[in-house]
């Protein structure tokens, strides 16, 4: 797990997020709140829902979507881009069920390798998730 520090008296904010790899290209959001920022999708559990609950309910939400075997992928801690506190991210690799629609809370979304010119990347995303995929050989 790669991670930073987290002050002791600071409660991280717990987000989980899905990582849609396809032909060797990540599925990015952003939010119409920071619409000039990618994140991979999910969002914050609901109270008494688990990891796995929230991330359904999220990519149905946002995207139109359900995932499709879900796997445990890693736990990144890292500065929240829009809220700038600690957050402790879960992300699980799992496919999807239909066709990715922006809604809800979404501005936008795109294919990326990590590495196109301008795409503005959230932390977590940029130092943390694309490195770990291109080292497991999942982005081109």
């Amino acid at each position: 797990m790669q991670s930073v520090s987290v002050p002791e008296s600071s409660t991280p904010l717990v987000v989980v997020a899905a990582a849609i790899v396809r032909a060797g290209r990540l599925l990015v959001v952003s939010k119409k709140a920071a619409p000039d920022v990618f994140y991979v999708p999910g969002g914050k559990p609901d109270a008494g829902e688990s990891l796995l609950e929230a991330l359904v309910r999220e990519l149905d939400e946002e995207l139109g979507v359900e995932p499709l075997e879900p796997r445990f992928l890693a736990e990144i801690e890292a500065e929240a881009a829009i809220e700038r506190i600690p957050m402790r991210l879960t992300v699980f690799e799992a496919r999807i069920a239909g066709r990715p629609e922006p809604a809800a809370e979404l501005a936008d979304l795109r294919w990326t390798s990590g590495d196109e010119p301008g795409l503005r990347l959230a932390p977590a995303v940029r130092d943390h998730l694309i490195p770990m995929l291109r080292r497991s050989g999942a982005l081109g």
